[in-house]
């Protein structure tokens, strides 16, 4: 790995006295400010916890144009400093964390809509824009995103793509490196002379989902979908296989769907009561479209659960289902009992026969949360168990256990983007670097096939 000067005295100086000659930059000295922009929800990972508590960012930069984003590239790479980009800072693996301190770069000024077309409902964006506010512009063309994550309320459309996977709506729509979602990107390169580029949807595949390693985005044109009226539905389980059985059904069922969420009654007895009062049953927690509704209760009906129709999201309150689903499931948990830490798995087909083995193993202290998604075109469930921390031994156990009963791990408890992913190298993201970021200066230490 690569060595960088970034606790040279002289070369910080030397950088921070270019940086001050930008126009439409703010720079941050402050040490707490410094510490609080390099970290996010790592600690959800005692792992991380321990790897990364003592990152720190030598100096905290925002820029509000991006001629102010090509001459912080510049700066930095004439000075040699590593530079790592931060959207909100609500992902939870340490994506926008400086392993080797140098500048962090927030692009919360960056996020004007810049473009919409009416037509086909494309709309290009700067990465600093809130996914609740874009949706909100979107709402108003009777548009919506195709996928968010539980922490849409905060987080940016740069960060979710640069440092997300997929969340509400992975149900209809899968994941965000799937062709269709990303259609184009604007990127400033990290090299002896920055350039603006604009890449096309194949070339920006290389950026979707690389944590900020292999450019620095300053637009997204994405795809959205029609806007739908969902409607909250609670289905009540007494058997866990039957619930999971439910679940595969409803995901797999010709209605909208935009969540599809089943909790062990173990969890929901820790979560709020916006879903009903926890009755020690299993619920699956599900966002349908109004015409979806008599066919989620028929289904309800078939396995003698217990259906509920709670009415029309509202997206305002901050109390919907959304809001107990993906890793707002983790968090209300750990704000309860922080030793409580998870997983991210997808499950084996068929599901059911994988669960038994692992509960009579772990216990209590597994308890189990699914997630109906869509793969590469088919229907599948997806796990972000909670696990109640014991020792990393006890971790990498619970994780070879996953594995030998066909379950694909994406580690949370890993920095680098293929580590927490399929645990591949991706060829085409490793040569975005070279020809974006020929130096290695971007977010370094975290994508492993340039290490």
């Amino acid at each position: 790995m690569n060595t960088f000067p970034m606790h040279n005295p002289t070369a910080l100086k030397k950088l921070q006295a270019d940086l001050s000659l930008i126009e439409d930059l703010k720079l941050i000295y402050e040490k707490s400010d410094r510490e609080r922009f390099s970290r996010d929800f790592y600690d959800y990972s005692p792992l991380l916890r321990e790897k990364l508590s003592s990152c720190l960012a030598d100096l905290v930069v925002q820029p509000s144009s991006v001629e102010a984003v090509i001459e912080v590239a510049d700066a930095c790479y004439r000075n040699s400093i590593p530079l790592t980009i931060r959207g909100s800072g609500t992902g939870n693996y340490g994506q926008c964390v400086p392993l080797q301190g140098g500048v962090v770069m927030l692009m919360g000024e960056l996020r004007k809509i810049r473009k919409y077309d009416p037509s086909n409902g494309c709309i290009t964006v700067e990465p600093g824009c809130l996914l609740r506010d874009l949706n909100k512009e979107l709402f108003a063309k009777g548009r919506q995103l195709r996928l968010l994550p539980s922490t849409w309320r905060s987080a940016s459309i740069g960060g979710f793509f640069a440092g997300g996977s997929g969340g509400i709506g992975s149900v209809r729509w899968g994941f965000l490196r799937d062709p269709g979602h990303l259609l184009g990107l604007e990127i400033v390169t990290l090299n002896k002379k920055p350039q603006l580029l604009q890449l096309n949807a194949k070339d920006s595949e290389a950026l979707n989902h690389a944590y900020g390693t292999n450019g620095i985005i300053t637009s997204l044109t994405i795809s959205t979908t029609s806007l739908e009226d969902w409607q909250a539905v609670t289905i009540d389980c007494e058997d866990w296989e039957q619930s999971v059985d439910l679940l595969y059904k409803c995901s797999c069922s010709a209605i909208e769907l935009h969540l599809c969420t089943l909790l062990e009654s173990k969890i929901l007895d820790c979560l709020p009561t916006w879903s009903g009062p926890a009755n020690g049953k299993h619920r699956l927690l599900l966002l349908v479209s109004p015409d979806g509704v008599t066919t989620l209760e028929r289904l309800a009906k078939s396995f003698s659960a217990v259906f509920k129709n709670l009415g029309p999201e509202n997206d305002c309150s901050g109390s919907g289902l959304r809001e107990l689903s993906w890793n707002h499931t983790t968090l209300h948990m750990r704000s309860i009992d922080s030793n409580w830490t998870y997983l991210q798995m997808l499950l084996p087909q068929p599901a059911i026969p994988f669960f038994s083995g692992l509960k009579n193993k772990w216990g209590e202290d597994l308890l189990w949360h699914l997630e109906g998604v869509r793969q590469q075109g088919q229907q599948r469930l997806a796990a972000l168990p909670l696990f109640k921390w014991r020792d990393r031994n006890s971790l990498f156990e619970l994780i070879s256990d996953c594995k030998h009963l066909g379950a694909v791990i994406f580690n949370p408890h890993a920095i680098t983007v293929e580590d927490g992913g399929l645990g591949v190298i991706d060829g085409d993201q490793v040569q975005a670097k070279r020809n974006y970021d020929p130096a290695g200066l971007l977010n370094p230490g975290k994508l492993k096939g340039w290490i």
